[in-house]
């Protein structure tokens, strides 16, 4: 093994034991606030709702407190499979041409 490799390969396991210290703030979860179905809500709407928290002060784009890594989960899927994440376009490229 070479460079790029053997160095993301020594670096993995610092990045997973940081990763793994994480813990989200105890005020900020609550088990009765917004959980999965509107954290995928939020997600889908999150270009709407961050263009609308610039101009307007009672509007945020990320609901706290929420009920912790399901609402964050559902936020995930909201924004990359439904939301601007997104690719519903199909591009197509032409590399040759057939001439009969």
């Amino acid at each position: 093994m070479t460079g790029p490799t053997l160095r993301g390969q020594a670096v993995l396991p610092g990045v997973l034991a940081l990763a793994g210290c994480a813990h989200q703030v105890a005020s900020a979860v609550a088990p009765a606030a917004p959980g999965f179905v509107l954290g995928v809500w939020h997600g889908f709407i999150f270009p709407v709702a961050w263009v609308l928290s610039l101009l307007v002060p009672d509007i945020a784009v990320y609901a706290v407190p929420n009920n912790g890594g399901w609402y964050d989960f559902g936020y995930f899927l909201g924004i990359v499979f439904l939301g601007v994440g997104a690719n519903r376009t199909r591009t197509v490229y032409v590399t040759r041409v057939v001439r009969r």
